[in-house]
């Protein structure tokens, strides 16, 4: 609800002024209340996290079943992890029931799309979840979600360097509708799905020493609270479809990630993701079981690649401009850090910044 028009949080807390306590004389209130503010964008019900269309619609007969639709959940590919979601929900139920919540509602705005992609933010915002069941008298173990967080978020390589540790994982990238085309067969409207976003995530940093590039460009990480740790999304362009945003931009993979010691001014290792098989391979059906899809993953990321000797950022392109950041000067230990407002845990490689 929060993705849609920026006013939407706004009527909604308007909304829940109007929405009365315990039980009512009116059961169609709430749907009158929400079932136009519980809707993605274009104005669809169905594509709500909250789908009241059958709750209490006072339309038709088959809208008054008493059915809520958690359409934010998808199909786990376990029958545990069903039983594990079926709880999750259970107890929230049982939680609000008992305590209804009425806090403020919060304006996340970019950070939504930013934030709240990566699986180290996701992860800390259901530990809070976890806590609160907990403190609510419901003992739900954080470890039962643990199959979930590894399935979104499967891990992708680790390398170690010295006391630092690298680990790359993916990372969630909402992609665009673009606008109708039209096809052989009608109308269409495709979705951009050749941006695809990596988290990048460091233990053991030493912030006023090292940073972590990407094919030159320098990642935006982000204290987490530990002591050492930081980490930080990367959005990249994996292949090149004939309909999609910015058509001019080319693919960025390989991803080539370098681990830069400023203070010496030369790059002390690094790893590099490939979004196919490196060695070209095309697999002709699907993986059997999740081993062989781990495989094809492992197979995907090297421990090698990065750069080697003294270290000089790598000039980066796009359509217009070339931009060589030593040429006429002395070499430069490490790239400048790039700022972004509306994504700062975000690198963007798709974006140049002066």
């Amino acid at each position: 609800m929060d993705e849609g028009r920026d006013e939407t949080l706004y009527e909604l807390e308007v909304a829940f002024q109007q929405m009365p306590n315990g039980i009512v004389n009116q059961p169609w209130l709430v749907d009158r209340l929400l079932r136009n503010l519980l809707i993605d964008v274009t104005g669809n019900t169905h594509r709500a996290e909250f789908c009241i269309d059958k709750l209490y619609a006072p339309n038709s007969a088959t809208g008054r079943l008493g059915i809520l639709e958690f359409r934010g959940f998808e199909m786990p590919p376990h029958e545990r992890m069903a039983l594990v979601q079926t709880l999750l929900l259970r107890c929230l139920l049982a939680r609000f029931w008992q305590t209804p919540y009425h806090k403020p509602l919060v304006r996340w705005g970019t950070l939504l799309h930013d934030r709240f992609m990566l699986p180290h933010y996701v992860w800390a915002d259901v530990k809070d979840v976890v806590a609160d069941l907990n403190s609510h008298g419901l003992e739900f173990d954080l470890d039962w979600l643990l199959p979930f967080e590894e399935f979104r978020f499967p891990h992708y390589g680790r390398v170690q360097l010295g006391d630092i540790t690298l680990e790359i994982r993916w990372a969630i990238e909402p992609w665009h509708v673009l606008g109708e085309e039209v096809g052989s067969f009608g109308t269409a409207r495709y979705v951009d799905s050749s941006v695809e976003r990596v988290q990048i995530k460091a233990f053991g940093l030493v912030d006023t020493r090292y940073i972590v590039v990407c094919n030159g460009r320098r990642v935006p990480l982000n204290a987490t609270g530990r002591q050492g740790e930081y980490v930080a999304g990367v959005r990249y362009r994996a292949w090149q479809p004939p309909s999609a945003l910015h058509p001019t931009i080319g693919v960025h993979a390989p991803l080539v990630f370098d681990l830069v010691d400023t203070w010496n001014g030369r790059s002390i290792g690094g790893c590099t993701y490939h979004v196919s098989h490196p060695g070209g391979r095309s697999y002709d059906t699907f993986p059997v079981n999740a081993f062989e899809a781990e495989s094809r993953r492992i197979n995907r990321f090297t421990d090698i690649g990065h750069t080697q000797g003294p270290y000089t950022p790598r000039p980066w392109v796009d359509a217009k401009r070339v931009f060589e950041p030593h040429r006429g000067t002395r070499p430069m230990t490490a790239p400048p850090a790039e700022s972004s407002d509306e994504y700062p845990h975000t690198l963007d490689m798709r974006r140049l910044f002066e």
